[in-house]
This record gives C-alpha cells, sequence and structure tokens, in this order.
C-alpha cells in the first residue's frame, strides 16, 4: 500500500475560507481604523509602520507558514518538491515575521519600550523559534552531507515543533488582538460592542478556526492507495 499525501477536501477549504475570513478582518482593521494604531503622532511614516505590523504577522507569518504546512497534503508531484515549496514558504513566513517585529521596534522610543509585555515577550521567542526549527529542517533535510537515518530521527521533531511553534504564533497573535483592544476601550473609549471591538473579536476568532483546521488537517491520517503487485512463478509450478 502506497501513501497518498491529500487531506480531507472539506479539511483543507474550511483552511482555506478561515484564512481568507482572517485576511479581509485584519486588512479592513489595519486600513479602516487608523487612528487605533498610533492616535497620538502626526507622522504619516510612523502610522504606516503600525499598520504594516499586524499585517505582516498575521498575513506573512501566520497564513503563510500554515499554507506551508499544507503543502505535503495538496500539492502534487514529488517528494523534493513539497519540501522545496515547504521550505521557501517558511522562508517568507520567517522574513515576513523578522520584518513584523522590526515595525514595532521602529518607533522613536526605541527596543525598550515596546519589550514589556507578555505578547512581545512571546512574539520575539515565537520568531526566535521558528527562525531554529527553519534553520533545522533546512540542514537536516537538504544538506547533502546528513545520512538518512539522522534524516529519520529528525523527523518527529521537526513536524512537532514546526505544529508548536504555529500553535504558539497564533496564541500571540490573540494576546496582541486582546492587549490592544483591552488599550483601545480603556484609555481610547471605544465601547464593547462598537464596530471595531467587533472586527478584533471576530479576528480572534477567525485565527482560532484556522489554527485549528491547519493542524487536524496536518496531522490527519494519510490515505492509502493499493500498490499493484505481479506475480511471479517459476517453470516447475507452471509444469505443476
Amino acid at each position: 500500500m502506497a501513501a497518498v499525501s491529500t487531506s480531507p477536501v472539506p479539511l483543507l477549504f474550511f483552511a482555506r475560507m478561515s484564512g481568507l475570513m482572517v485576511s479581509v478582518l485584519v486588512l479592513f482593521w489595519a486600513l479602516g481604523y487608523k487612528s487605533s494604531f498610533l492616535p497620538h503622532s502626526s507622522s504619516q511614516e510612523d502610522l504606516i509602520y503600525a499598520a504594516l505590523h499586524p499585517l505582516f504577522m498575521v498575513i506573512g507569518f501566520i497564513l503563510i507558514s500554515g499554507e506551508a504546512i499544507l503543502v505535503h497534503r495538496w500539492l502534487p508531484g514529488s517528494r523534493n518538491l513539497k519540501k522545496s515549496v515547504h521550505l521557501c514558504l517558511q522562508g517568507v513566513a520567517l522574513a515576513s515575521g523578522i520584518f513584523g517585529i522590526w515595525t514595532k521596534f521602529h518607533g522613536k522610543d526605541g527596543v525598550v519600550a515596546n519589550f514589556y509585555s507578555l505578547h512581545s515577550w512571546m512574539g520575539l521567542f515565537c520568531v526566535c523559534l521558528f527562525g531554529a526549527q527553519w534553520m533545522m529542517g533546512f540542514l537536516s533535510f537538504w544538506h547533502r552531507g546528513e545520512v538518512r537515518t539522522a534524516r529519520v530521527k529528525i523527523l518527529p521533531w521537526h513536524i512537532f515543533l514546526g505544529l508548536y511553534t504555529y500553535g504558539l504564533a497564533v496564541v500571540t497573535a490573540e494576546t496582541g488582538l486582546l492587549e490592544k483592544l483591552t488599550f483601545l476601550q480603556t484609555r481610547r473609549n471605544v465601547t464593547k460592542r462598537s464596530p471595531e471591538s467587533m472586527v478584533v473579536n471576530s479576528l480572534g476568532l477567525g485565527l482560532a478556526l484556522l489554527s485549528g483546521f491547519v493542524i487536524f488537517a496536518a496531522i490527519s491520517p494519510k490515505s492509502y492507495a493499493p500498490r499493484s503487485k505481479v506475480n511471479y512463478c517459476d517453470t516447475k509450478c507452471l509444469t505443476s
């Protein structure tokens, strides 16, 4: 029996729909409520960097890394092709995460002023772990000097750390949304049932659904296709 790298169609469909909903909501929030990101600054540059942070961290980091996790489930072709696409997508996600953190630390107050909350601590830890995971995957699966037995031993840890880091990224985004919404409701007089509060809550719910579908699709059992078998018989069997 040969394993087929496919995932149930409903899981991939719901994962893509959740990702689309998250993309629309974060774009609508960043572009429609600009004053919520930098209310006390008149600098257009600072406003752009503040709005780019959620865009790069959600769309660039979480959504693209989730799509990289699902590559082995939907992409046809050879194993090497799937691994190369997976590695490239994860590289794009890592670059987005690094740039997203850089935009947050780009403000005039510097790094220390922005590195105080649980969200900031988790975000930096998540990106560092993601970078180490990407490097481990690159060395173990693409370095030609690696022996096959070593790659087999590393694979379970690679899968575990990949799913753990993805889940951690979603949790970090949820803490950021909660932190931002709490700030808006306490200091900016944004009511609990305002349109912006509904957008942020819907974004958080969308991320929770997205992570569930992606992880479930990643760990769901692979389907198997029967492999044709040719039976051989010697001349003694034919004459008996």
